[in-house]
């Protein structure tokens, strides 16, 4: 499903279409480090307390960026300069190359035909296979035995952001980036995401590799 017809209900800046071919991407300069799309996760999903979809990891905290460069993380990144303090909104981003489902060895974790990545809970047996391959961290264990990896199970069934799939089937965007205060989160086709960087005037903040995991063969948009 996609939303991109202009009569229907408007959605928030950092949402530009939901649906098939969707994408979630941050915008690290927009991100201030509010928690507002933590708190929309875990009201939207009535996730407990010590437990999130979504977190935001903060690099380099409490430094300031090279002279030049304040607010501008993606270009000192890309120029090798010092971005100082950078606040990365941190979930399942539903790769196009998700190593999460090349390691799994049960198939509890696939790539949906409409571009999400879902968990098949009555597959999972807590090994943690995926927790190792994902490099966003998005796999988390509640119900895991410490921690400890196991191949006959003890992390329990792995649980993860899903992208508000079902929100998104009803024309909606995922909770955390239409709360948003700050559009940090980005929704919408690659191509959608790229433009918008471009407007903005930021930019990936990660290294080509993630990009290629993340966009598959799409990521060259962003070096447009």
């Amino acid at each position: 499903m996609s939303t991109n017809d202009p009569t229907e209900a408007k959605l928030s800046n950092g949402v530009m279409s939901v649906g098939d071919g969707m994408r979630i991407f941050p915008d690290v300069e927009a991100c201030i480090d509010c928690g507002g799309c933590v708190v929309a996760c875990k009201r939207t999903w009535e996730v407990p307390v010590d437990e999130q979809r979504i977190d935001i990891t903060t690099m380099l905290e409490g430094h300031e960026a090279d002279e030049g460069y304040n607010g501008k993380q993606t270009q000192a990144i890309a120029e090798g300069q010092n971005p100082g303090e950078t606040n990365l909104p941190m979930q399942c981003y539903h790769c196009e190359n998700a190593p999460c489902v090349s390691v799994c060895p049960t198939n509890a974790l696939q790539k949906r035909d409409d571009g999400f990545v879902e968990v098949v809970d009555d597959l999972c047996i807590g090994c943690q296979y995926c927790l190792s391959g994902c490099p966003f961290g998005a796999p988390q264990y509640p119900e895991s035995n410490d921690g400890v990896p196991s191949i006959v199970g003890s992390g329990g069934v792995m649980d993860k952001c899903t992208g508000c799939r079902e929100r998104q089937e009803v024309g909606q965007g995922p909770a955390c980036a239409e709360e948003c205060a700050t559009n940090a989160i980005l929704v919408g086709s690659t191509g959608e995401i790229a433009d918008e960087l471009e407007k903005r005037n930021s930019g990936p903040f990660f290294n080509d590799t993630a990009m290629e995991i993340i966009f598959g063969d799409e990521a060259r948009m962003f070096d447009q």
